[in-house]
């Protein structure tokens, strides 16, 4: 099941990224990362998409960890948002939210965006019950930068997973689908322990999954 990563910027590394997602080649992902994400790489999207069935995109609107540069385009925004339509599966992770406000193809397509965190903290995360994401996954508690996100007002969210701390509550999350594809979302994820955790290493075995079952419907 081959997976194109989308990750690397100043304050989410790769390494993280990959660290966190390595464990689940034993469940039979096949992960390639991309990290720059600059004019050479846009003008290829199309086709690399063409020859995965998922995408996660866990880095912020920038091209890279040195060029602060957005990535994305309105031509990249039509290829994402086409790809979901043509059953394409896409995870989105942590910084995956950030620096996207101001594209409104983005937040219609992903549901939500950063807005702010404050400092780190526990966080409480609770998953919602009879979600096939949250099969068999307990309460847990991790220290993570607590997103706070901009819901975009989206009617088609099922939001299944909730982060609490002294802050307050927020979605942590959620699932939408895009014409014969599959949207899921996941705010934690800012240290390696937090990827790291067994609970969140199951969460994303069974977010994958579900953005894959949307691939294997159409």
């Amino acid at each position: 099941m081959r997976v194109l990563v989308l990750c690397d910027d100043n304050w989410h590394p790769s390494r993280i990224v990959q660290e966190g997602l390595e464990p689940l080649r034993q469940h039979g992902f096949e992960f390639d990362y991309a990290l720059d994400t600059g004019s050479d790489f846009r003008d290829d999207l199309k086709n690399r998409l063409r020859e995965y069935p998922l995408l996660v995109l866990a880095k912020s609107n920038r091209i890279s960890a040195e060029v602060e540069e957005p990535w994305i385009t309105p031509q990249a925004e039509k290829e994402l948002q086409s790809y979901v339509s043509g059953g394409g599966g896409l995870l989105v992770l942590h910084s995956g939210t950030v620096g996207y406000k101001n594209s409104a193809v983005m937040r219609d397509l992903v549901g939500g965006v950063f807005t702010h965190h404050p400092e780190q903290c526990p966080v409480a995360v609770e998953p919602v019950p009879g979600h096939p994401i949250t099969r068999n996954i307990p309460d847990f508690e991790i220290k993570d930068e607590h997103y706070f996100m901009d819901m975009n007002g989206h009617r088609d969210l099922d939001v299944f997973l909730t982060t609490s701390s002294e802050h307050g509550q927020q979605p942590g999350g959620w699932t939408r689908e895009q014409g014969a594809g599959r949207v899921c979302v996941l705010t934690p994820g800012h240290n390696a322990e937090v990827w790291k955790h067994p609970a969140l290493q199951q969460l994303l075995r069974q977010s994958l999954e579900w953005c894959m079952q949307g691939r294997d419907a159409s």
